[in-house]
Order: structure tokens, then sequence, then C-alpha cells
């Protein structure tokens, strides 16, 4: 079966970033990563959290048991700013890793990502990052009400950076390269009709 249109996008997408990273001065590479420190700041901080308190859940549910109603999807909904971030902070290999699962053809219903070693995302998806399956909310809230009420203020923090209600990183992202003529049909700050209209609230303000 040839491959999917979630992953012709995927690969495009990869495609366009790559060839802005590898064209553009120096400069417009370091800015993006200028503009991302709290972003990767609070990333380190969603990990932490991931790695002392749900590890062994999501270790359990995705890779012994299958029955994660994420990773076992075909693809998880990605950001064209998830691309862009995880690019400038990966090594090329890792980028070529990436860019050959999305050339093979379907396999399966599983995450096109995801590997016998884990995903091959160094920054994954913030939708990703953020899905807590049925098991996982109710393990983390049998541990603790500071630890469920901890994952809901994370969860929050995510809004400063996806929820456009504001400027925020990810749409500024798109900017950047919108600006330079490239285009993705992941770029849904500037073409979904939900984030647009989240967006038009501050957008009208500043008319």
């Amino acid at each position: 079966m040839p491959a999917s249109e979630y992953n012709r996008d995927q690969l495009n997408s990869l495609i366009i970033v790559r060839d802005f990273i590898n064209n553009q001065p120096t400069s417009t590479v370091e800015h993006i990563k200028e503009i991302s420190i709290p972003y990767i700041n609070y990333r380190a901080g969603v990990k932490t959290f991931h790695d002392k308190y749900l590890s062994d859940i999501c270790t359990v549910k995705c890779f012994e048991e299958n029955k994660s109603a994420c990773c076992n999807r075909e693809g998880i909904a990605t950001f064209f700013a998830d691309l862009v971030i995880n690019a400038v902070y990966t090594d090329e290999p890792e980028l070529d890793r990436m860019k050959k699962v999305l050339s093979r053809e379907m396999t399966g219903n599983k995450c096109v990502y995801l590997t016998e070693k884990g995903c091959l995302w160094k920054y994954k998806p913030i939708v990703c990052e953020m899905f807590l399956c049925d098991h996982a909310k109710k393990a983390l809230k049998e541990k603790g009400e500071p630890l469920h009420k901890k994952w809901n203020d994370l969860r929050q923090e995510e809004r400063k950076y996806t929820w456009p209600d504001k400027p925020v990183l990810f749409d500024e992202i798109e900017k950047i390269f919108i600006a330079e003529k490239f285009e993705s049909p992941l770029m849904y700050f500037h073409k979904s009709p939900g984030l647009l209209k989240i967006k038009s609230a501050w957008v009208s303000d500043r008319i």
C-alpha cells in the first residue's frame, strides 16, 4: 500500500523545513532557537514530570500492551512548528531517519514515528506529548491531587505557546516561513478555521 496522505503531508513539510534551515542565514535559524527557548524549557519540565510520574504507566500501555489510543494510531496531529522546533534541535542523521520512515509504504495502524526504541522525535509533537489515555489519567489521579493539579498546570502553560488568543510561538514560527514563501498544509495557525477564529479576537483589537 502506498504512503498515506498523512505521511505525504509530514514528509513534504519535513523537506520544506530542512530546505529552509539549509538555505537561510544562520542568524535566521538562531532566531528561531532563541524565541523557542521558553518553550524548550517548558518541554524539559514536562519531560521531567513524564519521567518521574508517567513513564511506568505509559511504557506498559504503549509498548507492552499496545493499548494506547495515541501511539497506535496511524498518525498523530502535528503542527508545522512541531517539525520546525524538532528540526533545529536535531542532528541530520536523525532527521534522515524520520524522512526514511515517512517515505515507506504503510505498514499498519501504529504511528509511523514509533520504533522499537521509542519515538523518533527529539521533541514530540505537543499534541502527543500532552495526551494521556484514560488509564494514565486514572493512575495519575490515584497518585494524589497535587500531582493531578501539577499536570493540569502544565496543560494550561501549554496554551502560552499554542493557543492563539494572543501572539504565540507556534503562530510566529509559521509567519517566519510564510514570509519566505514556504507553504505547508500543517500551518494550521494560518489555515485552520478554528484557530483563525481564535486569532481574530486579538488581531481585531490591534487594528
